[in-house]
């Protein structure tokens, strides 16, 4: 086979390629991560690059222009290696960086000192937690073996019925007991219902005591470090779901985990992601990682199984059934996670194939499931989950949303992260009156919150239709048509952008939008429909995620994404996800009322077999939707009719 040099700029990082490998392949093996959301089946043109000399092959493609390619642009995933080559990797396409978190009052919202202490309901009871005991040494009247007498001490500090002692422990206890006088700490970790001695130490060393909380997102992976003795949240980091790189959403990952390897390979993608997410908490904390004893995982049902290393395929296949509903809790050595090599990893019980447990944390985390009140819990991503009840019940469904809530199938979307726009207003003709940009600075695209933003914005000035469609004589010289006929919408020119581009929005890209919000509404819509509702009879609407965070209410009202309800029913929680796992860390109450009371008790319904879904859905595929009626802050003056384009 032929062999050819690859050498990516502006790294200057040079690799050997196989003649026929792909630039996405490549540029792979030299580290560099490049976006390619559709996992390089040449569907998302997200994976551009810009070849400065060298000899490839490439296939057509309908997302670059002539003058692009004659410009040297190309898509990595479509084009490959026929001799050396020099390419040039540009911002816009690169993925990996760090994503910008949710404020801290987001981030944290959600009663965390109410709800665990000493004195509420769920008390601060840690699953892991250190004790320092000082043993009688024995006697030949007090002739118990060391393991019944270190058991018999643990009981008098608490209520034990159930406890067990690995090996290794056993056969390091007599040394360490009588190496350090009888004074030893030992590790107690929960699993279920049994207690374990998890690791013991020689004198007091109770002071160091650390547990881990993921929230194990799709697309970003949040931890925070919380210190066990105390309760407190000692550092918080996130980063990109290195498996974006397989696939922007979860069915395309779980077919690239068909292949055993290639299930491996996702593993130990978010395995490395997590152990990154650790050492830069330890690093910023000062903490060891022998002192973490104790990781707790929130994450959806498929990112659950690549975690583990299970095999997703059956969640994709009718009767849609996953492997595991709740994991056993393990060691998280066995995974490969660098913590206390004795220490423990435990996850969050899933609901259905689609509902996991991140939305377990969710719902625990908003309270909805401890008050007589009935509230809706909207949890917006790729895959977009609702939850309706209150503490007698709760019913679930999951949605499609596409990735355009995260940038994706969007012309220039983007993720979150710096060069973002996330918040902007247009005057009359879709001038840009107020542009909050991830960062400051020039922009460098659209993320999920400035989409919403844009698109109700355009409605609210006449410059789209209900339909999304562009009305020629309000857009003025700002709409014109691309090389393939289609309309576009010029919002920043070259000057005004990071990268010397134009930014702009296709009606694709609004349509793409409207599929989202639709999925998101009606879904709403069919939860309260089973249960004989509507949303005037709901007491709070619970919007999570840390996209959430960053909506504007009248906003996405105009988009038909939120109910036209009284604006002080919306409660933007943050990372639920994360939260929740935080309080099941924390309190060995909270995680048996998360498994009880909503893991084992929460309904799930299948929207592919509901008739509203499928016979409704089309009704919100307009701006708000067909009936304005459901709309009535949305007045007939912001919503022109549908024939204006011209």
């Amino acid at each position: 086979m032929k062999t050819y040099t690859a050498t990516f700029l502006p790294e200057n990082k040079t690799v050997t390629a196989v003649k026929g490998k792909s630039l996405l392949e490549a540029a792979a093996v030299a580290g560099i991560r490049i976006n390619s959301i559709c996992a390089g089946d040449g569907v998302c043109g997200k994976c551009r690059v810009l070849v400065k000399s060298g000899k490839v092959t490439a296939k057509p493609n309908m997302f670059l222009t002539r003058r692009e390619i004659q410009r040297g642009m190309a898509l990595a995933c479509q084009t490959y290696v026929a001799g050396d080559v020099i390419v040039e990797v540009p911002l816009e396409s690169r993925s990996g960086a760090a994503p910008i978190l949710a404020p801290e009052d987001a981030l944290r919202y959600g009663r965390e000192s109410e709800w665990i202490d000493d004195e509420a309901r769920f008390r601060r009871q840690p699953l892991s937690r250190k004790l320092f005991v000082e043993l009688p040494p024995p006697t030949l009247d007090d002739a118990l073996c060391d393991q019944e007498r270190l058991f018999r001490e643990l009981r008098k500090h608490q209520d034990i019925p159930v406890m067990q002692m690995g090996l290794t422990i056993l056969k390091q206890l007599p040394a360490v007991l009588r190496d350090s006088d009888w004074k030893i700490t030992v590790l107690l970790g929960r699993r279920g219902d049994t207690l374990e001695v998890v690791d013991i130490e020689a004198g007091d060393t109770t002071g160091s005591h650390f547990g881990l909380a993921v929230d194990l997102g799709t697309t970003t992976l949040v931890a925070q470090l919380v210190d066990l003795c105390n309760g407190a949240t000692v550092s918080t980091q996130a980063k990109y779901n290195s498996q974006a790189a397989c696939g922007e959403d979860v069915i395309a990952r779980m077919m690239c985990a068909n292949d055993p390897a290639r299930r491996e390979e996702l593993k130990q993608m978010v395995v490395d992601d997590i152990n990154d997410l650790l050492n830069a908490l330890l690093l910023d904390s000062g903490a060891k990682a022998h002192d973490v004893t104790y990781v707790m995982c929130a994450g959806n049902t498929v990112m659950t199984h690549l975690l583990l290393g299970l095999d997703p395929a059956n969640i994709r296949r009718d009767p849609y059934i996953p492997s595991v509903s709740e994991p056993p809790v393990i060691r998280a050595s066995e995974i490969g996670l660098g913590i206390n090599p004795r220490g423990l990893l435990a996850v969050l019980p899933c609901i259905a194939s689609y509902v996991g447990g991140d939305v377990v944390a969710g719902v625990f985390f908003s309270g909805m499931a401890s008050s007589d009140d009935v509230s809706l819990l909207i949890d917006m991503g790729t895959n977009g989950e609702v939850v309706l009840g209150n503490r007698e019940w709760q019913v679930c469904c999951s949605a499609s949303a596409g990735p355009s809530f995260e940038g994706g199938g969007i012309t220039c979307g983007m993720r979150a992260t710096n060069g973002a726009v996330e918040r902007m207003d247009l005057e009359s003709g879709g001038r840009v009156t107020r542009c909050d940009v991830v960062g400051g600075g020039k922009p460098l695209g659209l993320c999920g919150s400035g989409l919403i933003d844009l698109v109700g914005e355009l409605q609210r000035v006449g410059c789209i239709d209900r339909k999304g469609r562009f009305v020629h004589n309000a857009c003025g010289d700002r709409l014109r048509k691309d090389e393939t006929g289609a309309l576009e919408f010029v919002l920043f020119s070259t000057d005004e952008t990071v990268l010397g581009r134009e930014i702009t929005l296709s009606e694709a890209d609004i349509r793409n939008l409207i599929h989202s919000k639709g999925s998101i509404y009606m879904a709403c819509e069919c939860l309260l429909t089973y249960v004989d509702m509507t949303f005037s009879d709901l007491a709070h609407i619970y919007v999570a995620g840390g996209f959430g965070s960053y909506l504007e209410v009248p906003k996405a009202i105009r988009l038909g994404l939120l109910p036209d309800v009284d604006h002080e029913r919306f409660q933007f929680i943050g990372n639920a996800s994360l939260q929740g796992a935080r309080m099941a860390l924390l309190s060995q109450d909270a995680l048996a009322f998360i498994r009880e009371k909503i893991g084992a008790s929460m309904t799930y319904l299948d929207l592919s077999s509901s008739p509203q879904y499928m016979n409704e859905y089309s009704s919100c595929l307009f701006l708000p939707h067909t009936d304005l009626e459901r709309f009535p802050s949305v007045t007939q003056a912001s919503a022109p009719a549908l024939a204006t384009t011209g």
